[in-house]
Formats: structure tokens, sequence, C-alpha cells
């Protein structure tokens, strides 16, 4: 069966009041990875000034977290399809909520990038679970176009939410205070879980393939750490190395799936899911929208709070337009995608996400705020014209039964999109900071090394010592690094708009 082939001929049992009651329970688990997402950017700074992490740390308490997501959906979408996803989706709502107790009260950067890599771990279970429940709940094509569109306007809801949340939490209480959101809507996830949602799985799973499992992380695992690792040192054999692992455990991970599909056992990923190019093209889009997306944030809240001097929840708002433009356009896109092709709206949605990050390259002066937040709107609108479709496209390419690997694949890639945002242009804001921020000779060496890793850093030294021409270079230094990371951003949007405009026409000239 090819990746966009259709179930079986069916009955659309169109959904009635307990389905769409259902769809507002699985609203939730989005909505809340979303906010744990958006509020840790706004947590930075206080974090910086608290736990003192260096730039790598910095970047690993951001990057953790969906790291171990992207290892792990395909394997939790795979083990939900066979022990059910009702179960696996109850087991990380418990989890998840246990483990951000435990980040809000972390002592240093290395317990809190332990607490967000377990926040990744159950994180996983949540996602494909969601998904593919949401698959079992939706047959009629349309009525699940529309709740796939409300489903992935819970990510923007949560970015929404997030920031001002957030900024509320840090004007009265300490970053630790951000995590503490999570666990009363994990709590209210297990009171509905079980009432509301049906139980479903695959009718004869075969066993876990643990083999398939340790392939699939040697895969994500060395090619991230090989992009931080370069945009902090530089290319060395470390990094030459752990591409070359990567690449060999992704040929590896094909070939063994094929070999498992042509025998007629079931595969950690069906493989055969990627072969059509108008799934493959969506799973690109997926991760080009969270890459936008996480990559603004990364650095929008610093300027906004660091540069310009915007309290937390100020600057929340300045990006709030935004993610409402997200929620608005992924529901628009709903109703657009009866009428205009998939290939036309998700290029147009990127081009749009592209112009965002140009913006975001003229920040500078009085105008500065004021160009951040026409970046966030056109970021947050591109992704959302984008993203609802492409996530129902790769839906429908599979019977109910494959629904927990298929939506694995798709969030899959939502989370390679949000670990290359934060590895890549995060590591590009990094290192343009620290080639252009001048640190005082008369620091100490151990505030001059704090200075020059974050601009974070940077401020707390200033504060502390009174180092009016410190924060002065280090502003003017991270503004130039806000720059180039936004140029960088902008090509990266261009281009993947490009593969997915001219890719189903290469695929026709080549057949």
């Amino acid at each position: 069966m090819t990746a966009l082939a259709l179930a079986p001929p069916q009955v659309a049992t169109r959904a009635g009041t307990r389905e769409w009651a259902g769809l507002a329970v699985l609203f939730l688990p989005t909505l809340i990875v979303a906010i744990d997402n958006t509020v840790l950017g706004f947590a930075l700074p206080a974090m910086s000034a608290a736990l003192a992490p260096t730039s790598a740390q910095l970047l690993w308490i951001v990057d953790i977290y969906p790291l171990v997501l992207a290892g792990l959906l395909v394997t939790m979408g795979n083990l939900g399809d066979r022990i059910g996803r009702r179960r696996i989706l109850l087991l990380g709502v418990a989890g998840f909520g246990a483990v951000s107790l435990a980040a809000a009260f972390a002592t240093d950067a290395a317990h809190l990038i332990a607490a967000r890599a377990l926040l990744g771990f159950f994180g996983a279970m949540l996602m494909p679970a969601t998904l593919a429940l949401l698959r079992t709940l939706f047959v009629d094509p349309n009525q699940r176009r529309i709740a796939v569109a409300i489903w992935t306007t819970g990510f923007a809801a949560g970015a929404a939410l997030g920031p001002i949340v957030g900024g509320v939490l840090l004007e009265h209480f300490t970053w630790g205070s951000v995590f503490l959101v999570n666990v009363p809507v994990m709590l209210l996830l297990l009171v509905l879980g079980r009432p509301m949602l049906p139980e479903s799985r695959m009718a004869e799973p075969g066993r876990l393939d643990p083999s398939g499992v340790l392939l699939s992380m040697l895969v994500m695992v060395p090619a991230v750490l090989a992009i931080k690792t370069a945009a902090h040192d530089g290319l060395s054999g470390s990094v030459v190395l752990a591409v070359m692992v990567s690449a060999g455990a992704a040929v590896l991970f094909a070939r063994r799936a094929r070999a498992q599909i042509a025998a007629g056992q079931e595969p950690v990923l069906d493989v055969t899911l990627l072969v059509e190019p108008v799934a493959r093209l969506s799973v690109l889009s997926n991760a080009a929208t969270m890459f936008a997306h996480t990559g603004l944030l990364f650095f929008a809240a610093q300027y906004l709070m660091l540069v310009v001097g915007l309290s937390p929840l100020d600057a929340s708002m300045v990006l709030v337009p935004g993610f409402l433009a997200t929620m608005a356009t992924g529901l628009i896109a709903a109703r657009l995608a009866k009428f205009v092709p998939l290939r036309t709206l998700v290029p147009a949605g990127l081009l749009i996400a592209a112009a965002g990050y140009v913006a975001a390259m003229l920040l500078g002066g009085e105008q500065g705020v004021t160009l951040m937040a026409v970046a966030a709107v056109l970021v947050g609108g591109g992704i959302g014209l984008a993203e609802a479709i492409t996530t129902d496209a790769v839906l429908a390419a599979v019977p109910p039964e494959r629904a927990g690997s298929a939506s694995a694949v798709s969030e899959t890639a939502f989370e390679i999109g949000a670990v290359l945002g934060t590895a890549i242009l995060g590591s590009v804001l990094t290192s343009v900071y620290r080639a252009n921020v001048v640190v005082p000779s008369a620091l100490s060496p151990e505030d001059a090394v704090v200075a020059q890793e974050t601009l974070g850093g940077a401020a707390a030294v200033a504060h502390h010592l009174g180092g009016a021409g410190l924060l002065g270079s280090a502003r003017e230094a991270f503004g130039v690094a806000v720059d180039v990371t936004a140029g960088v951003g902008a090509v990266v949007m261009v281009a993947v708009a490009a593969t997915v405009w001219f890719g189903p026409r290469r695929q026709r000239a080549a057949s």
C-alpha cells in the first residue's frame, strides 16, 4: 500500500456530541505541551540569572525536551497501537504532571536538563495517542479535517497562553513556577480521560522491535549533537563521527523496516508511509513550521526583555497576536483545503513565515517592538496556513488501525523541526553573539566567561557589577545575532517552500 492509499471503502459515520466532547479532552494535551514550550522562552532570562548555565546548557535546557520527544514519538506511537492509545495517553499524563513538579524545584542547570528530558519521555506518550484517538473518533473526512484543524490550534492556543501565564507568574514568583501550570491540566486530563475517550488498539499487534527503537534513537540524537557541537566549536572529528553514526543508523533503520514489512512483520515505523511525494512533502512542511516557530520564540523573548527592557508580561503581549494568527489561519486552511491544493497552500504559508523572519531582520531603534509583533503575526499566520492541512494529509494516508504510526510520523516531524529550530538557529544566535560582544578586561575570568556565553549572563554580570558598557555591548551584539539568525530562518523557509512547490512536478516528470 502506498503512503496515500486510502482505507477500504466504509460508511463515513458522522461524529456526534460525545465525539466532539472527546475532542475537547484531546485538545488539553496539545494545549499544555505548547504552553510548556513557549513559557520556557520567557523564563530563560530568569533561569540564566538563577542557575548560571553555560550557553551549551541553556541550549540543552531548551533542546533536550523536543530531542527526547522526537526520539521516542515513533516508539510511543507504535506502543500505543499495541497496548491501547488511551492507556498510554493516561500514563503520559500522570508522568508529565509528576515530573513538572520536579522541574519547578530544580536547583541547578543539570537537574533542570534531566527533568526536561523526563518531560520529553512522558510527552512522547501524549502526542501520538491524542492524534490517533482523534482519527478513531472522526471517521467522516470533512469532520476529521475540521477536528484536526481544531486540534492543531491547541498548539497556537497554548503558545498564546504560555507567555501570558508565564508573564504573570514571572512578575510575582520565581522561574520554577512556569512548570507548575502543567499540574492542574494533567489532573483534569486524568479525571476526564477514561470516561470521555474510547480505548483503541491494533487488532493483532506484533512484538515491539527493540533494535528498531535503538536505531530510531541513533538517527536523531547524534544528528542534533552534530549540529550543536559544530555551531559551538566548529567542524571537528566528533561532528563528522556523529553525522556518520546518524546517517548509518538511518540507512539500517529503513532497510530493517522494509525487510520486516516484506516478511509480514510490524516495524517500529512503516517507511512506506513516506513513499508518496505528497505525504513526504507534508512531513517536511510539518518540520519546517515548527522550525520557524521555535526559532522565533528562542530569540524573541530574550530580545524583548533583555534588549528592549520590557517586563515578561509586556513582552508576552507583543507575541500574542502571532499565536492568535496561527489559530485563525489554521481554521481558515481547513476550509480552503476543499478548493485549493496542498501544494499551493503550504508554500504560501511558508513564504508568509519567511516574510516574518525578514521583518525580524529589521529590528532596532524605536520600531523594534512593532516589527517583532509584525514578525510574530507573519510567522504565526504562515504556520497556521500550512500545518493543519499537512497533518490531515498524513492521517488520511492510512486506515484507522494504523493511526498511531501515522500520527507518530507527523508528530516526529514537528518535534524534529522544534529540535532543529533551537539547535540551528539557537546555535547561530549564540555564535554570532559571542563573536561580537566586547567584554571589559577588568572583569574576572569567571564573570567574563558568563558575560560572553549569553545575553542573560551579561545582563546578570552588569547588574551586579554596574557595568553599563558591558550591557550596551551585549545588547548590540545580540541585535546583530538576531539579524543573522532571522536571515538564516528566512532562507530555510523559502527553500522548503520551493521544495514543496516543485516536488510533485519533479515526481511527475520522472515517472
